[in-house]
């Protein structure tokens, strides 16, 4: 064993440079606040009953409620904030947490929640003119088949996320909200071709997931990716809708795939810092379009006379 004498463990044998009060850089200190790890001196320091607290630290402890919600707040919103896909899980959350209701209002009551969210082409016409189903439905599922939310919230996690980083979070969650829209149109405008589809209600995020399918198919091809795995992932997907008997809405898919194609081209078509005003101007006239063609029923409905 060695006879050296020096200091005991855990002592240094001089301060280091940051051993100084923050509030006093002439008052050397060994004493941290438990709360920020602040260097404080005997003067500044404030017992608790966890520790020393340096002055700060204690006046925000002591600070009203409102003020400490509003600092947890701003420290929740710097964590989402630093998340890689944020709106991708976002999107998945609420489709859970909209899940779970619509499952809990089926089991147990007389299916409120999912009749109050989906959509269907009725919704769209004159005196009965509710539209923001058609942005609620695309947050929907069939509360009796599991499987459909989650291949949903999968292929969301799968493709979502990507797409999100590669084109950023505003940009995805316009794609997101244009191409869920484009799936309730194309299930709207099925009706002049098949008028009964005016009173079948549809539920999903199906549309908009397709527009993220497609999306990224168009993100691939401009980068000269090889696309023919995502094509025929996409091609037997939405020839699944065909199936008789499947109680798949063909439609929506398809009115997502376009839109969510479109959004992406106009996307690309305007990249870079130098076009950001012709890709807000862009994305708001495909906006407008799509708020205009989700009133052709007031211009033109399908079987006016048609009662179900």
């Amino acid at each position: 064993m060695s006879n050296e004498s020096g200091p005991a463990y855990g002592e240094r044998v001089e301060p280091g440079p940051d051993d100084v009060c923050y509030r006093h850089p002439g008052v050397r200190s060994f004493a941290l606040c438990q709360r920020c790890g602040r260097t404080i001196c005997g003067d500044c320091q404030v017992v608790s009953p966890v520790g020393v607290l340096c002055p700060e630290c204690t006046k925000e402890m002591r600070a009203p409620a409102t003020q400490r919600a509003a600092r947890s707040t701003r420290v929740a919103g710097r964590r989402i904030a630093a998340m890689d896909a944020p709106v991708t899980y976002g999107v998945m959350i609420l489709c859970g947490v909209i899940f779970t209701a619509q499952w809990l209002s089926a089991t147990f009551g007389g299916n409120e929640v999912t009749a109050a969210l989906w959509y269907a082409p009725l919704y769209s016409m004159p005196g009965v003119f509710e539209p923001w189903r058609m942005l609620t439905v695309m947050f929907t599922h069939s509360p009796s088949f599991i499987f459909h939310i989650l291949f949903n919230l999968y292929a969301l996690w799968l493709f979502g996320r990507n797409l999100e980083q590669t084109i950023g979070r505003g940009a995805f969650a316009v794609l997101y909200v244009f191409a869920g829209i484009g799936g309730s149109l194309g299930v709207m405008m099925w009706a002049y071709a098949d008028p009964q589809s005016l009173v079948a209600p549809t539920v999903g995020a199906s549309g908009a997931i397709f527009g993220v399918l497609a999306a990224t198919l168009v993100t691939m091809r401009a980068a000269r990716v090889n696309i023919t795995s995502l094509a025929v992932l996409i091609a037997i997907n939405f020839a699944i809708g065909f199936i008789p008997g499947a109680a798949i809405s063909w439609q929506a898919h398809l009115g997502g795939m376009v839109v969510g194609a479109v959004t992406m081209w106009v996307l690309l078509a305007t990249r870079g810092p130098r076009r950001r005003k012709q890709r807000v101007a862009g994305l708001v006239g495909l906006g407008a379009l799509l708020v205009l063609a989700s009133g052709a029923y007031f211009v033109v409905a399908p079987a006016a006379n048609f009662i179900g």
